[in-house]
């Protein structure tokens, strides 16, 4: 979730209870005479022709994509229901992960400070531990919500970060599926995150927060130290890395949330 933070926990109301009118982009020009000015950018900033050809071939507008954007609701329950009803689900497979992957997460931990429990609730309230995660088309959803007006600027940004990613051949469009809004990956990360913290901790050759546990619990790790992470400080509100935690997600129910997951991890996994 990291660069486009999910300012409020929500839920999704369906495209059959909204009205058709949402659906509508701001944008008075056709989408392909738009996706043309985002080509020209991209060129600009640096992608080749290749990358961007490869990039925009499948690209279209959805208003299924805008709908969900513009249909959020804020999420109402307590921190202590909203926590219970998201850790309690996941607790005893958090556990076993920390136990399955602990070689991998004591490596992580060495390199870049974080320790597992962190790295396994993000990694568990994200995406059930990489069992989904999800299923849009990354390229299109940007797309759509960049030619939409709410946020423009923003999601045309990381449409030209994704255009980058195909371009150096991190991953091809193809395999670019992840949330709505952008987020790809087994942690959910923004394009513009993967750019600057995606790693290849398992030497393959590829950053690959897709299929790669290696990589995306790394790439995780690595994001949380460039915001500042203290290695052996406290993640509890009120502690050091409480503020890092918020950098992933700025909604204070669900980063303590991940606080409140990974200090029961660190209770009941010795």
């Amino acid at each position: 979730m990291p660069t486009f933070v999910r300012l409020l926990i929500t839920t999704f109301i369906t495209a059959a209870c909204l009205a058709p009118a949402l659906a509508a982009p701001c944008n008075t020009g056709h989408f392909d005479r738009w996706l043309e000015g985002v080509r020209q950018e991209a060129a600009a900033k640096g992608v080749s022709p290749r990358g961007i050809a490869q990039g925009l071939a499948e690209v279209r507008f959805d208003p299924a994509i805008v709908r969900r954007d513009r249909g959020q609701h804020v999420f109402k329950q307590s921190f202590e229901e909203f926590s219970a009803r998201m850790i309690n689900p996941r607790m005893k497979l958090a556990e076993n992960m920390m136990r399955r992957y602990a070689s991998l997460l004591s490596r992580i931990e060495q390199l870049y400070g974080v320790p597992a429990p962190v790295l396994v609730a993000i990694w568990g309230l994200e995406t059930g531990f990489g069992s989904f995660n999800g299923s849009f088309p990354t390229l299109t959803a940007l797309a759509s919500l960049a030619y939409d007006c709410r946020r423009a600027d923003m999601f045309r940004s990381e449409l030209i970060e994704a255009l980058k990613i195909v371009d150096r051949g991190d991953m091809r469009p193809a395999q670019m599926k992840g949330a709505w809004a952008g987020e790809i990956g087994q942690t959910q990360f923004m394009p513009s995150s993967f750019i600057k913290y995606a790693v290849d901790f398992d030497s393959d050759g590829r950053r690959d927060v897709i299929h790669s546990t290696a990589d995306a619990l790394a790439s995780t790790a690595n994001y949380l130290k460039g915001y500042g992470w203290r290695a052996g400080a406290g993640w509890e509100p009120g502690e050091p890395n409480f503020a890092v935690i918020q950098q992933w997600n700025k909604a204070d129910v669900y980063s303590r949330t991940i606080a409140r997951f990974a200090t029961r991890l660190s209770q009941s996994v010795k």
